[in-house]
């Protein structure tokens, strides 16, 4: 399954990189993080990983996310592995004067019947969440607003 999301943030390029390179900020935007673990030596660089949990609702998931490319401040790609699901995300961000239009375009790979059976019946779903995490990247970026707020 594959597919495209983008927005524009209302902040300077440079200011968006910044905000976004930081896994510190990520609990303000990422809905149900509840941990990060740097499991490379030399974190935020090619080929380093690191160690997601999530909680949403009553399910916790734990990731490993793998950084495949960076060129900052055009883009950065990576990889996300868990029970079943293998994810390629890769992000662009544009200058356009002093805002910037994040693409991101995503790519999941299912393994096994469960998660085959739910990337085809809620695929909706897939995007929705990437969409979320992209508008509450914006309201964080923007107006310093926290998902650890709502």
């Amino acid at each position: 399954m594959k597919y495209t999301t983008e927005i524009v943030v209302d902040v300077p390029r440079e200011e968006f990189i910044k905000k976004m390179d930081d896994p510190d900020n990520m609990k303000h935007w990422q809905q149900g993080l509840i941990g990060y673990e740097q499991l490379s030596a030399s974190p935020g660089q090619e080929g380093s990983r690191m160690s997601l949990s999530y909680e949403m609702g009553k399910r916790k998931m734990d990731l490993v996310e793998t950084i495949i490319k960076k060129a900052l401040p055009e883009e950065i790609h990576m990889t996300y592995e868990t029970k079943g699901v293998h994810n390629i995300q890769k992000n662009y961000f544009k200058e356009e004067g002093e805002k910037t239009r994040w693409v991101s375009e995503s790519e999941f790979q299912f393994s096994g019947f469960g998660m085959k059976l739910m990337g085809f019946l809620m695929p909706g779903a897939f995007k929705k969440q990437s969409l979320k995490y992209m508008q509450d990247f914006k309201a964080f970026a923007e107006n310093g607003t926290s998902v650890l707020n709502s």
